[in-house]
């Protein structure tokens, strides 16, 4: 009897056991189970953070920039031609642009009076003081005389006057001549003008640079 109680004793112990480790194998998985929950929670935290950081921010609604950008609120630029000159569209004189008169003076003496009249259709700016003036059979051009001037708009039929000096009469000799040759700048080339109640005797010529009246220019 005692042979056959000792085996029934080690299967219930094996029996006791066995339950324990299937008791104990279930316990540590719950455990495992419960520890992996609070780690996949964790890690999700992370992940909003992380799109939040990539998004963009939104315009503050108290921001004057945005709400200019969508407005449409950028500063207009200026007018065209608000800030240009008077006489920033006229062109410079040139020589073909005029006509030209020279007429003898009765006085002073030895003078005579340069006209020139703006024979085109646009007003242009006349450079006085570029003034040429020469005599075809002479080396040279005319000294300038009289006072400096400042460019001024001359209008279609405008006139502008010079006064030309031929010679001094404390100058011996001279050469006679009956035209004179003007240009506005000493790069164009020359109108030939005849004068009016040659010929005259040259020597020393001098010329005013261009003014507003006859008057003034037979001053000097």
């Amino acid at each position: 009897m005692a042979h056959t109680t000792r085996p029934r004793r080690t299967a219930a112990v094996l029996a006791l056991l066995s339950l324990s480790i299937v008791a104990l194998t279930a316990c540590n998985g719950d455990g495992e189970t419960d520890a992996a929950a609070p780690s996949k929670a964790a890690s999700a935290s992370p992940a909003g953070a992380d799109k939040d950081a990539d998004t963009p921010a939104t315009t503050d609604p108290g921001d004057d920039s945005g709400s200019s950008a969508d407005s449409g609120g950028a500063t207009p630029s200026a007018e065209p031609g608000a800030d240009d000159d008077q006489d920033g569209g006229v062109g410079m004189c040139e020589t073909t642009d005029l006509s030209y008169d020279v007429t003898v003076a009765s006085k002073p003496v030895n003078h005579a009076l340069l006209t020139a009249t703006n024979k085109g259709a646009d007003a242009c700016l006349l450079a006085p003081n570029e003034l040429v003036i020469t005599i075809p059979e002479l080396d040279g051009s005319a000294e300038h005389m009289g006072p400096d001037t400042e460019d001024w708009i001359l209008k279609p039929g405008e006139r502008a006057y010079a006064g030309i000096m031929f010679s001094r009469a404390d100058t011996a000799g001279g050469k006679s001549t009956d035209k004179v040759e003007v240009t506005l700048s000493a790069a164009e080339t020359p109108a030939t003008v005849v004068i009016n109640g040659g010929p005259v005797t040259v020597n020393d010529m001098q010329a005013t640079s261009f003014l507003g009246t006859a008057e003034d220019a037979l001053t000097y």
